[in-house]
């Protein structure tokens, strides 16, 4: 099973600018992602950026790099344009790796892409972890979801799902989670084919409403294969105080 690891690297990030050339351990956070991606059975891992100041770190540690439209609504709209510049088959399978986590395992990278190439049924698969608090089944920040016994998804949400009715009164967090709850991990494999008609989709009514783009996906009656994942993955980087944290964790 042959696939490529695309990594969006936006120099503009909205909460931390600049995030992506941040140093860690003498080292821009791309190049540890990068590295992490390497670390993978991936044929290929490049870069996607739209900055002229992310290419030229990419470059100067050897690794492959593509500039990207600014213009983008979306990340899948990004890694959409790099299966084209790169001219990669409609059978081809892309695994999407976030530019702000230089944590991740290259077991998960192995795994989603792994996921992909076995369900023929699926044109996207990603992974998700047990939810363990009340906090977190209730925190609009953290997105679930809900799978059939097929392991494919039936709905993403902000919303806690599944929701106890027994369990919990309305606006209640005094109910356990269920046992079945599922935190949303953002990885994911796609296939060339699947991108090519994604980007060609208007936003769908259920992307809008909880903003998330998967949610199109599914809307057009795409599948999308989830599944556990097979070690934990470290929180990205969102904010200097992410940053502070992921420093500490690879100085120790």
């Amino acid at each position: 099973m042959a696939f490529v690891v695309v990594i969006p690297s936006r120099y503009a990030s909205t909460r931390l600018p600049g995030k992506a050339l941040a140093d860690i351990a003498g080292k821009p956070m791309v190049q540890h992602v990068y590295e992490r991606a390497a670390e993978s059975s991936a044929a290929r891992v490049v870069v996607a950026t739209d900055d002229e100041r992310v290419v030229a770190a990419v470059e100067s540690f050897g690794g492959e790099v593509v500039m990207t439209s600014p213009d983008h609504p979306s990340g899948t709209d990004r890694i959409e344009e790099v299966v084209r510049l790169l001219g990669l088959p409609d059978d081809a399978l892309v695994v999407n790796v976030q530019g702000d986590e230089p944590l991740i395992p290259a077991a998960v990278i192995d795994q989603v892409a792994a996921n992909l190439s076995a369900h023929p049924e699926a044109g996207v698969a990603t992974l998700c972890e047990p939810i363990d608090s009340i906090e977190d089944f209730i925190n609009p920040n953290v997105v679930k979801l809900v799978a059939d016994e097929n392991g494919l998804a039936l709905y993403f949400s902000r919303a806690p799902i599944p929701w106890d009715r027994d369990g919990f009164s309305a606006g209640s967090s005094a109910g356990e989670v269920p046992a079945n709850a599922r935190r949303h991990l953002g990885i994911y494999a796609y296939r060339v084919s699947l991108l090519k008609q994604f980007v060609s989709w208007p936003p769908a009514q259920l992307e809008s409403y909880e903003s998330l783009e998967q949610l199109r996906a599914l809307a057009n009656g795409a599948r999308i294969h989830v599944a556990d994942a097979v070690a934990p993955v470290p929180p990205g980087v969102d904010t200097a105080t992410d940053l502070d944290a992921v420093r500490a964790l690879i100085n120790s």
